[in-house]
């Protein structure tokens, strides 16, 4: 299928129910596109097989594959829904996981810190154990078929499709993207267990420890050549500083000889899961682990029976290029009884003597020997059973429920008991995350198994902390395992200085995992208000442009000489700094005070005087020359009773 093809199915609906959107990847078999199902109104992935590889039996393959994969039901494995054929197009429908892939990570992050690295190897592992458990076989493990979530989750993708056509394993283009992850043994056209994908994931650790591909070459054949024959380095000697635990976890998985590696994904998820604990420690080297990594000196040991590979005569059910095998074939033992012929001889009378008693003791020596090799089988029998014989393995129960895993342990021939459970961000609520002892161990029947029940993903609740210090919110948060991060200052108007108005980083409630830092915005108390002086102001405008600042304004008024009515005579306090809801005192003038000027007629000039006086006006007398002393007002200028500014003269006549 070539773009234009791909470009010929936007838009085109398959089955009359998923509607083709934009292609989202491309590889040699097949093209993903993103698609809504229309029936259950949801995005899916929708991956259609090219034309020219479904004009052979890869079709079939294809099929069969695809339903093997749809079989594994894992939160770590990309869901299949639907397959089918329309018209010439033959599809698949799978889970659509939005984000992305783990190529993408390692071109932001690579080299990662070993912790960060193998974050992502433990949930890769989880699910390929699935796999494994279930008898098949990925065969393409690698960055790109490793997709990563937009909220972070971790799922593998690309069980049972192929990435090229078998009969052509070394065309550019087409073993290019695979290559630097193939086992040898896939290389060398070799049956395929579940160490070729231990194989895979170790040169995806080994990538994301040191930035690099374990083997590199300027073919696809040379890289090739060098994965059958030359051991990977240490990624130490790419990036100094790694553990040599570390390094011997790498160069087992991805041991030449595949008898020295580890045997499937849940054998090195428990390796990788050590070195973790040895990281969390804080351990630069830990001899004992380094010795218990590294890969088994001398010849390959004897293949366990659980992962014999699949004998010659039998035909694998997938092509070498990519696809997943289903690994079903069990071996069979045929055992030939031997068979015999009991006959009769004649002896001829003779003689009796030495001759005739040989014949008895040659005899003899053979049942002697019998005898012999019987009791030494009974012994070695005996011996077996005491020291091999009478134990069980302890089975494989991790991710399953309680009751599963205890009807499992308990078939076994068992007991069970529950440990302290714990916290667990892959196994969910209520599954086992390990066991006491581990899988694949050998105890007497009616031994006691402890497992230990995962409580889910470790998650505390946001708490309310605001108008506590700095002081009592690091208290409060470290009793719910959580942590003060950035502090920053702002200023509130409802929070006392030095209190927590809020955190920048989270809402009350959220559910965030141990040890989150928990970013604070602490209040610097109410922001300053510069004062401004208004004295001499008209008292509207001074007053509005106090209320916008934000103060609360109190007005007095007084009589004044000197500043017009309606003006500001005073402010308290006219300068410096407040705050929001202050109080701001003004003094508005009410211009001079007016008097009413009395009625003087009929009184002395004396009497006069002091009537105008006593409300601060003053008198201008003018006496008839004629009158004598006892002269009285007859005539004011004034008329009595109209108001005058204090300080006015009232000018009146005396005769």
């Amino acid at each position: 299928m070539t773009v234009t093809d791909d470009e010929e199915l936007i838009g085109r609906t398959l089955d009359q129910r998923y509607v083709i959107h934009e292609r989202i990847a491309r590889g040699g078999m097949a093209s993903v596109f993103r698609a809504t199902d229309l029936r259950l109104d949801r995005v899916v992935a929708v991956k259609v097989m090219h034309p020219d590889a479904a004009l052979d039996d890869v079709s079939d393959r294809f099929v069969r594959e695809a339903q093997a994969a749809a079989k594994l039901n894992h939160r770590g494995i990309v869901s299949v829904y639907d397959q089918g054929i329309d018209g010439d197009t033959t599809y698949l429908v799978m889970e659509y996981v939005p984000g992305r892939t783990l190529r993408d990570v390692l071109r932001d992050e690579a080299p990662m810190a070993p912790r960060r690295a193998l974050s992502y190897l433990e949930p890769i592992l989880v699910a390929l154990s699935v796999a494994h458990d279930a008898r098949l076989v990925h065969r393409d493990i690698k960055p790109e078929n490793v997709l990563i979530s937009t909220t972070g989750e971790v799922k593998l993708a690309d069980f049972g499709l192929a990435r090229a056509d078998d009969h052509d394993t070394t065309t550019e283009g087409v073993l290019v993207g695979t290559v630097s992850y193939l086992a040898p043994e896939i290389i060398a056209r070799q049956d395929v267990d579940p160490r070729a994908d231990v194989y895979a994931c170790g040169a995806m650790l080994f990538e994301m420890l040191t930035g690099a591909k374990p083997h590199a070459g300027d073919s696809p054949l040379e890289v090739a050549h060098k994965h059958v024959h030359e051991d990977v380095e240490p990624p130490s000697s790419r990036r100094p500083g790694i553990p040599p635990y570390l390094d011997a976890l790498v160069l087992r998985a991805m041991a030449r000889d595949r008898g020295r590696r580890s045997p499937d994904a849940r054998v090195l998820l428990h390796q990788v899961r050590q070195v973790q604990r040895a990281l969390a420690a804080g351990l630069d080297d830990d001899p004992d682990l380094t010795r218990d990594l590294l890969p088994a000196p001398g010849p390959t040991p004897p293949e366990d029976p659980a992962f014999a590979p699949v004998p010659d005569d039998v035909e694998p059910t997938a092509p070498v290029g990519g696809l997943a095998t289903v690994w079903d074939h069990q071996p069979t033992t045929t055992v030939a009884e031997p068979t015999t012929t009991l006959g009769a001889t004649a002896v001829e009378p003779g003689p009796r003597g030495p001759d005739r008693r040989a014949p008895r003791r040659r005899r003899r020596g053979p049942l002697l020997l019998l005898l012999a090799l019987v009791v030494l089988g009974g012994a070695a029998l005996t011996g077996w059973y005491l020291a091999v014989g009478r134990y069980e393995t302890v089975p494989n129960v991790i991710s399953l429920s309680r009751e599963e895993a205890t009807k499992t342990v308990e078939a076994a021939g068992f007991t069970v008991a529950e440990g302290e459970p714990a916290f667990s961000e892959v196994v969910a609520k209520g599954a086992v995350i390990a066991t006491d002892p581990e899988p694949g161990s050998r105890l007497l029947p009616d031994e006691t198994i402890t497992l230990t029940i995962s409580k889910g993903k470790e998650r505390y609740e946001i708490p309310n902390i605001q108008g506590r210090t700095v002081e009592e919110a690091a208290t409060v948060l470290g009793r719910l395992h959580l942590t003060v991060g950035e502090v920053t200052e702002e200023y509130s108007e409802k929070i006392a200085a030095g209190g927590v108005i809020k955190s920048s980083s989270h809402k009350v409630g959220d559910r965030v995992k141990r040890d989150t830092p928990v970013d604070l915005v602490v209040s610097k108390g109410p922001r300053p208000i510069e004062i401004v002086d208004h004295t001499g102001r008209p008292a509207a405008a001074a007053r509005a442009d106090l209320e916008r600042a934000g103060f609360s304004v109190a007005v007095s008024e007084q009589f004044s000489d000197d500043v017009p009515e309606g003006r500001i005579i005073s402010q308290s306090p006219s300068g410096g700094t407040g705050y929001r809801g202050d109080t701001v005192t003004l003094v508005v003038s009410r211009g001079p005070e007016l008097v009413a000027v009395p009625d003087l007629k009929g009184m002395t000039e004396q009497q006069a005087r002091a009537a105008v006086e006593a409300i601060g006006l003053k008198l201008n007398a003018t006496r008839n020359p004629f009158a004598g002393d006892d002269a009285r007002v007859r005539y004011q200028m004034t008329n009595a009773g109209k108001k005058v500014e204090r300080g006015s003269t009232v000018t009146v006549f005396l005769s």
